[in-house]
């Protein structure tokens, strides 16, 4: 049986996370404290959720151990390293869960709570002092000049124990694919969610935090996504940044014979997205609704469709449309451009015929017949 259980609290528009020992029903004082710390910091609810899962498991993993969550400290570095890869196998066995049919986690999401975990326990050096810091954790550094003289110390993590990770690429939803989810909707509002899903490239958060009073502009056909925290249902853009996305003519008409379809129920909130039946009609949809309906219409038709494979339908039919790889880049919201490239499907053969055909054009491009 499980010892820790994650509950949370609802404040208004915040969402707060605590961990509770079931046997004592006790608050664990130092995880919640964390998780705490992330809602203030403005983490967004599914990464305090997802960080609050794993410090669960590792709370698990350690009472099996018979261990306090600072016994680690007074282990060596070897000791530490065991212990640490001891709890990925453990993940990767599937212990951390109750229900043993579940699809075993993948070495990804292993490493993935383990980093949650690591997070945690710097955040319990931050606050006390007196543990110093994990061995497995302690930093490699050396100090670099940069060219106008400057010394800059160069700081990496030394762990070395995480799984390797096995080359995962989400599959991009097909144009044929799309069509016949759309045809197998029983609503406008879902063909609509489908098709901004697919014609914005924005993630399913930010869908749902439109307001179709303010983020739509109407004269141009451009929607527009904001950073909000107070959205009722806990959607929110990710990266606190602002972007816009034009749609077609056909979906802004579909868009406003949504909007004059459901008037009725819009016209008491502002949210674009909303529960359009049963007890909460009119509240605003929320993301496991929408994971809901694509799994309905998986079952109507054997295709499976998630935001995330729109999502990337979108940069791929842009990219074959001729954009550059910066504007995809802009249009997704991404940081850095290799994450554009990860959701781009970019083959080999396709990298080795740009190759031949930049060489027929600069066939003389280093004079090499010169040198014969």
């Amino acid at each position: 049986m499980k010892r820790y259980e994650m509950n949370r609290q609802k404040e208004g528009s915040i969402t707060y996370f605590f961990i509770r020992d079931i046997e004592t029903w006790d608050i664990v004082l130092l995880p919640t404290k964390y998780l705490m710390h992330m809602t203030k910091a403005k983490c967004s609810p599914n990464t305090v959720r997802r960080s609050g899962c794993s410090i669960l498991y590792y709370l698990e993993y350690i009472e099996e151990k018979e261990k306090k969550l600072t016994d680690v400290y007074e282990m060596s570095f070897d000791e530490q390293t065991k212990y640490f890869v001891e709890f990925l196998y453990w993940l990767k066995a599937g212990n951390h869960t109750s229900d043993k049919m579940n699809i075993l986690p993948n070495n990804g999401t292993c490493n993935a709570y383990l980093k949650d975990v690591f997070r945690f326990y710097v955040f319990i050096e931050e606050e006390f002092s007196q543990f110093g810091g994990l061995k497995v954790l302690s930093y490699s550094q050396f100090t670099a000049v940069d060219s106008v003289g400057l010394k800059k110390t160069i700081r990496s993590r030394s762990f070395k124990g995480y799984l390797k990770e096995e080359e995962h690429k989400a599959r991009t939803a097909k144009k044929d694919e799309i069509i016949e989810i759309l045809k197998a909707c029983t609503n406008i509002r879902d063909r609509l969610l489908i098709l901004l899903l697919a014609e914005t490239g924005y993630r399913i958060g930010e869908i749902l935090g439109i307001n179709y009073m303010n983020d739509i502009d109407y004269s141009n056909q451009v929607i527009r996504v904001y950073f909000r925290e107070d959205n009722e249902n806990g959607a929110r853009a990710k990266n606190a940044e602002y972007r816009s996305a034009k749609i077609s003519a056909d979906t802004f008409q579909f868009l406003n014979c949504y909007i004059a379809e459901y008037r009725k129920i819009l016209q008491h909130q502002s949210y674009l997205f909303v529960n359009i039946s049963g007890r909460t009609v009119g509240n605003p949809l929320t993301v496991d609704a929408v994971y809901a309906m694509l799994k309905r219409m998986e079952k109507k038709t054997g295709i499976k469709i998630t935001p995330h494979m729109l999502r990337h339908y979108f940069g791929n039919e842009r990219r074959k449309a001729g954009w550059a790889l910066e504007l995809i880049q802009i249009a997704y919201g991404h940081r850095h451009i290799q994450t554009t490239i990860n959701y781009l499907d970019i083959v080999d053969d396709e990298l080795l015929e740009a190759s031949q055909e930049f060489y027929k054009k600069n066939t003389a491009l280093y004079g090499i017949d010169e040198l014969l």
